[in-house]
């Protein structure tokens, strides 16, 4: 029998300073740094086990790799996957999960106050001589406002979710959970969702990327704004109508927005949010929100021991293939 043999996609999106070895078991294992789309067949032909966090596997790629029984995705966002082409084959398909339970929500809170306080306007006025031209110890160009008092709308009530809901009940706001968007009578503890849009200051979205939730933002919500909140988004890019931003953000329907995604990553130099990178209310950092230390470390663990508890016949994780193989 041939040895196990895992294969890595994109070994590029763990840093090279962090040691990646694979399951305890024997194997073979081939890290590529990156794939493009025209290799992933040839890549995964004969791939027992396949690691990967965003090269895409579509249902036909999957089905040229005969041998493969596992995807290890080091990441807990699938929608890369063809989830299905798993599910009809047993691919047994796991995810990371609460590796980022502190990452993530720290650098939203970190976009959230340097816009909500103009941190990014009044550093580049200071640049500029604006202090000294002021004549006096301070000026006020640009508008300060606190979070304590104010409203934030969480839509996703995972993990991440809930650890914002957390730091923001310590910053003193009142926080409301957003009811799916098709719910005809939302739980005592969920809030309507277009209410949500009408009656927050801040509007943070931590929810998975799927037909459900792609383009869940866009003009028609954006209109509904009347607070003119701070849109945070460190979820994914696809969840926001980007173009629809755009307008927003220029037209002032909002007052300024952070953003760790993007639709296409790496954002080509057209991008609507490339555009963007004028406006001192708009913060967009490389999709590393997720990205401290510990929350590697931690995402390279789960990897491994997801890896190994498949291979003793006990699978974690599992967001596909499970149903197929009891």
């Amino acid at each position: 029998m041939d040895p196990l043999r895992i294969v890595f996609l994109d070994r590029d999106s763990l840093p090279a300073t962090e040691h990646f070895t694979g399951p305890e078991a024997p194997h073979e294992l081939v890290q590529y740094p990156r794939t493009a789309p025209e290799q992933v067949v040839e890549r995964i032909r004969d791939a027992d086990i396949v690691i990967v966090n965003k090269v895409v596997l579509a249902a036909d790629a999957i089905d040229q790799a005969p041998r493969l029984r596992m995807i290890a995705v080091s990441a807990t966002g699938t929608d890369n996957i063809d989830l299905d082409a798993c599910d009809r084959r047993g691919i047994i398909v796991s995810n990371v999960r609460d590796y980022a339970v502190h990452a993530v929500p720290e650098h939203t809170f970190a976009l959230m106050l340097a816009l909500r306080r103009n941190l990014l306007a009044y550093r580049q006025s200071v640049r500029e001589g604006r202090w000294q031209a002021s004549g006096q110890f301070c000026y006020f160009d640009f508008p300060v406002r606190d979070l304590a008092g104010s409203t934030l709308g969480i839509i996703g009530r995972g993990a991440l979710g809930e650890a914002v809901a957390e730091i923001a009940r310590a910053f003193d706001m009142k926080v409301q959970f957003a009811a799916r968007r098709d719910a005809s009578e939302p739980t005592h503890d969920y809030t309507d969702f277009n209410h949500v849009l009408r009656t927050s200051d801040v509007i943070s979205l931590h929810c998975p990327l799927n037909h459900q939730t792609r383009g869940m933002i866009g003009a028609a919500e954006f209109s509904l704004m009347e607070r003119k909140p701070l849109l945070v988004n460190t979820a994914r890019g696809g969840l926001v109508d980007e173009y629809a931003l755009e307008h927003a953000l220029r037209t002032g329907q909002i007052s300024g927005a952070g953003f760790d995604v993007a639709s296409q990553e790496p954002p080509a130099p057209d991008h609507p949010l490339m555009r963007l990178l004028d406006l001192p209310n708009f913060i967009l950092t490389p999709h590393m929100a997720w990205a401290s230390d510990v929350a590697i470390r931690t995402m390279i663990r789960q990897v491994r021991d997801n890896i190994d508890a498949f291979l003793r016949d006990d699978p974690r994780n599992v967001v596909a293939g499970y149903r197929a193989t009891r």
